[in-house]
């Protein structure tokens, strides 16, 4: 059984098609770079997966159910921009906020939660900053606490849409490790990202998008020069004038 299901999702805004009739099955234990030029519906095909919208036409399963049914087994971590800072919480706050769906209403935070807490404050470097207000983070700092936050929920599904925009290198380094062990674990990993050139090293499978599905599966297989020209078409000279692609033989 697939971890997700997606079946001939098509997905429209104002009457505009963002997505036309997507298939794909999502296997547990991998990577997948979700990787389209700007409009390509990546984020789109989140949402759509999450039930955070009604797609037109298609259905999705997850865990072979629909997503109501099993929402604590999957996290979303959103775009930072998508985010308000200048909420009044302090870090350790919003990691703590990951163990929620966990509670019974009314239900106390115990000890096993508060350990849970700071062991992901410490896997991802900022045990230290637990007492600060998260608008007084680094773009890099603030992307390390909706990871920890998303350790807490000990989901079997993470959604990370452009987890690398704005971050040091450290902090890419430091979640892009601490993806490899979670998929090391049999966790399933699905992660907007458009730098092309890091695409090979950061993940096992690839679905490449432009509002239709050019090419999913192992990176190898689906990265090529041919599917990436597909995706891009006249951006593809731009993003190696950027250095966002390597070029490629």
């Amino acid at each position: 059984m697939s971890t997700i299901s997606v079946k001939g999702i098509s997905v429209s805004y104002d009457k505009k098609r963002v997505l036309t009739n997507i298939f794909l099955d999502i296997e547990e234990g991998n990577i997948y770079g979700v990787i389209g030029p700007n409009g390509a519906g990546k984020s789109t095909l989140f949402k759509a997966i999450l039930g955070l919208i009604d797609p037109d036409a298609g259905e999705v399963k997850v865990l072979g159910k629909d997503i109501s049914k099993v929402r604590k087994k999957v996290v979303y971590v959103p775009q930072r921009d998508d985010v308000d800072w200048q909420f009044p919480a302090t870090v350790y706050d919003i990691v703590m906020m990951g163990r929620y769906p966990h509670k019974k209403i009314f239900a106390s935070i115990n000890q096993k939660d508060k350990d849970i807490v700071n062991q992901a404050l410490k896997d991802m470097g900022i045990d230290h900053l637990k007492e600060r207000q998260i608008g007084e983070l680094s773009g890099g700092q603030q992307q390390r606490v909706f990871i920890a936050r998303a350790l807490c929920q000990e989901a079997d599904i993470f959604f990370l849409d452009e987890p690398f925009v704005g971050v040091d290198m450290t902090t890419e380094e430091r979640i892009i490790t601490m993806l490899k062990k979670l998929a090391s674990e049999g966790k399933t990993l699905l992660v907007v990202h458009h730098d092309l050139s890091s695409a090979n090293d950061y993940f096992n499978k690839i679905i490449l998008l432009n509002q239709r599905l050019i090419a999913y599966g192992d990176t190898k297989a689906v990265f090529t020069q041919e599917n990436i020209q597909k995706a891009y078409g006249p951006q593809l000279t731009i993003l190696h004038k950027t250095g966002l692609i390597g070029s490629k033989d």
